[in-house]
């Protein structure tokens, strides 16, 4: 066959080593050699001699469901091969968590990470309000966690002297030295499309790095 599809920009390569990369924009790639965790429904496709199984709340200490809306199911994949995941076409990149870091994320922003990691289920602090409050994933250990994102996202640097207020719906995640609260402030959004209410952001400060989505939070992807 020929044909751009069939170009080097979009035949896979074999592995060079276990874990997780970068396979495109929209895809990420993990060879699988032992273990590793992933949402349900987020694999497009493998190779090799891979078991699937499904993992629900509090099953083995560490695979809690993350509490985001009706929550995020994963799977544990067991073997050895090659997997791919994606999530609605949205931009995949990869976090380093290191020893002593602590990483929280949205759990709808998870898509796969190593069974080097951890994580537990957090309220975010100050966030006790009407809709149950926001619930983030936190996790630490060491290894990659996968993420997914609507567009390129925004890492935004947070200091002391310049605390960053975000969207509810827009934070993906944050690092681990930053304290939260919330934050009432009249609606930009609000007075553009002529309205007067109120609405809430995050607040975060301290030292370290926020990561914002670039895009509104739809009815669709609230769902998902």
């Amino acid at each position: 066959m020929k044909g751009d599809l069939f170009s080097s920009e979009h035949v896979v390569q074999p592995a060079v080593e276990p874990g997780m990369s970068v396979e495109n924009a929209k895809c990420l790639k993990y060879a699988v050699d032992g273990a590793m965790y992933a949402r349900q429904g987020a694999m497009v496709a493998y190779r090799g001699s891979l078991a699937f199984e499904r993992k629900g709340q509090g099953v083995g200490g560490m695979l809690k469901r993350a509490v985001t809306g009706e929550g995020l199911p994963l799977m544990a994949v067991r073997g050895r091969g090659e997997a791919w995941f994606a999530h609605e076409a949205q931009n995949c990149f990869i976090v380093e968590v290191e020893p002593g870091d602590r990483f929280t994320v949205n759990g709808r922003n998870v898509l796969c990470f190593d069974a080097s990691l951890s994580y537990d289920i957090k309220t975010v602090k100050g966030s006790g309000i009407a809709g149950g409050g926001l619930f983030n994933s936190v996790f630490s250990g060491h290894g990659r966690l996968g993420l997914v994102c609507d567009g390129s996202p925004l890492v935004i640097p947070v200091s002391a002297q310049a605390p960053v207020y975000a969207d509810t719906d827009a934070v993906v995640g944050w690092t681990a030295h930053l304290q939260t609260s919330l934050h009432r402030s009249q609606s930009i959004g609000s007075m553009l499309r002529g309205g007067s209410g109120e609405t809430v952001q995050l607040k975060l400060q301290g030292e370290g790095f926020v990561v914002v989505r670039p895009s509104e939070l739809t009815a669709h992807s609230q769902q998902h």
